[in-house]
């Protein structure tokens, strides 16, 4: 059955605040560590305020969907902040709780930051890993959370938009030869939600088979509007599903709305909800 979409739309007006009562499990990519740098996954991250960065133990942080909402879908969250930190609790933490309120489980990735101080990690090289593994991870594991494998999208915001957009475009089959099960699967995700994407790692046309797209930005954003626009023009020559929303202003980072005292960003989120449901991801398991 249809999820309802008034339903959605009450529930998406509780704070974003109300997290679930548990503890979210964090669960690292690798169980030694990255690939290369086994060596450095003891070293523990720093956090501070609304941040995070010094991941060198790239993992997922769980956020089910409640059971009596759950639909079955999924989601893959890439926060941003400039491949140096990630914007963690605005971009990461907030996005989760919204999309369990309208029954998506979520999972927030800590991914690699190529520009974080003295790094040893690849903007090009490592974030693509990350989000590879990441979306494999979450298919290994569907049956244990009550995922549809054919309904795991990402979501990205600024960077996170890039780390997402190095894996869309992709053709991502797993390695039959892995020796990693986990390595084996599809890594490419059904669904794209890109938010104020960032520049890097457009691709100069969008396959055919990638998942519908849908694309948010600020006309006044200097960094990441016409990147936007240029996604939403590649995704129409594809003949792909896309919906874009550009609103006039918001500059950039405004991330879910919350502290904004624009009413059109406040409730950008309910626009996610609508296209959600309006192309069957919401629909009961």
């Amino acid at each position: 059955m249809k999820h309802n979409l008034t339903t959605c739309l009450l529930i998406i007006m509780l704070p974003l605040s109300v997290l679930a009562q548990q503890k979210p499990e964090q669960i690292p990519l690798w169980s030694n560590g990255a690939p290369g740098f086994e060596n450095l996954h003891n070293q523990p991250e720093e956090a501070k305020d609304y941040w995070v960065r010094h991941i060198n133990n790239p993992s997922i942080t769980v956020y089910p969907a409640p059971k009596e909402k759950a639909t079955g879908a999924a989601v893959v969250i890439c926060p941003g902040g400039g491949h140096r930190l990630l914007v963690y609790n605005a971009e990461g933490v907030d996005p989760a709780v919204f999309l369990n309120n309208i029954g998506v489980t979520a999972f927030v990735l800590k991914y690699r930051l190529g520009r974080d101080t003295g790094s040893p990690y690849s903007v090009d090289i490592h974030p693509r890993e990350d989000a590879y593994r990441a979306m494999r991870l979450v298919r290994s594991r569907a049956v244990e959370w009550n995922l549809d494998t054919n309904r795991i999208g990402i979501m990205g915001f600024s960077a996170g938009g890039e780390v997402a957009d190095m894996i869309a475009y992709a053709p991502g089959q797993g390695n039959a030869n892995a020796p990693d099960p986990i390595d084996r699967l599809n890594g490419k995700p059904n669904f794209q939600i890109l938010i104020y994407p960032g520049p890097g790692y457009i691709p100069d046309s969008i396959p055919h088979n990638t998942g519908p797209a849908f694309l948010l930005a600020a006309n006044d954003d200097p960094c990441c509007s016409e990147s936007t626009i240029k996604l939403f023009h590649l995704y129409r020559a594809a003949k792909v599903p896309v919906e874009l929303h550009i609103f006039t202003q918001g500059g950039h980072g405004f991330n879910m709305g919350n502290r904004s005292k624009l009413y059109s960003l406040k409730n950008w989120p309910q626009r996610l909800a609508e296209w959600l449901s309006d192309n069957n991801i919401l629909v009961s398991k």
